[in-house]
């Protein structure tokens, strides 16, 4: 049986060795077995299983849920990548559409041709997961949210205005993450002006005023897993440091 030590595996997939460690530390990867050197040696299985892992994290599921499904009784890992690549191929084909789309944008910018309204956002966006949140968004506040909805696509349209104000929350997002990595608590008022930036965009992307209340109960739409998933796509943790940062504002100004 062929095995690899963490350096030799980490160099094989494409990760740190520091990664290996904190996978084995949680559980999540354990080597085949440790040899009299302490070495970690990974074989075939564990191989497979990174595999899994990364392809699982790719797809924005959290670390805690790739032990959960893996670990499950009865999970069929040929089962598993079946699935994985039937997602991914959807997925494939949403992203040539997106490459279209960039491409005729370019063509468009460069004056070699013209551009619908419409197409420039052909693909950028799942309509299936736009609608399904949308839906749940109107189910859980009722139907003056559809009005809300309605007029937020009326403010953020046009591709100078969308392009704009998501550069906007880019930059509002990475200066909160860096209260995370720096280990700032998110109730500290330090955080403020970085919250603030964050409630005026949101409030123009509303077409209207967000006062803390409303800022508060967006914090509660946060917890939907797209969100979620969003937010701990920038940095581990963020999107609960965020959620609470928000409540803790409101709390201050209400």
């Amino acid at each position: 049986m062929k095995t690899y030590t963490v350096k030799q595996l980490a160099r094989l997939a494409g990760v740190s060795v520091r990664t290996l460690h904190h996978y084995d530390e949680i559980g999540l990867l354990r080597p085949a077995f440790t040899g009299e050197n302490r070495y970690r040696y990974y074989g075939e299985e564990e191989l497979l299983r990174l595999q899994q892992i990364l392809i699982h994290r790719e797809l924005d599921i959290p670390l805690a849920e790739i032990g959960a499904l893996l670990d499950a009784p009865g999970f069929d890992r040929l089962e598993s990548l079946k699935k994985q690549r039937e997602r991914l191929e959807v997925q494939a084909k949403r992203y040539a559409t997106m490459v279209q789309t960039i491409d005729r944008t370019i063509a468009h910018l460069s004056g070699n041709r013209t551009m619908k309204d419409e197409d420039l956002y052909s693909g950028l966006v799942s309509p299936e997961k736009q609608a399904a949140y949308e839906a749940w968004l109107v189910e859980r506040y009722g139907a003056d949210m559809q009005i809300h909805i309605e007029t937020s696509r009326k403010s953020m349209s046009g591709a100078d205005t969308m392009a704009s104000m998501m550069a906007e929350l880019k930059d509002i997002e990475e200066g909160l993450a860096e209260g995370l990595r720096r280990g700032l608590p998110p109730q500290a008022t330090a955080l403020d002006p970085m919250i603030e930036r964050h409630r005026a965009w949101v409030a123009a992307s509303w077409g209207r005023d967000c006062p803390p209340e409303a800022y508060a109960g967006l914090a509660d739409i946060y917890e939907h897993e797209g969100f979620r998933a969003r937010y701990e796509a920038i940095e581990p943790g963020f999107a609960d440091y965020l959620i609470t940062a928000m409540r803790a504002w409101a709390r201050r100004e209400a």
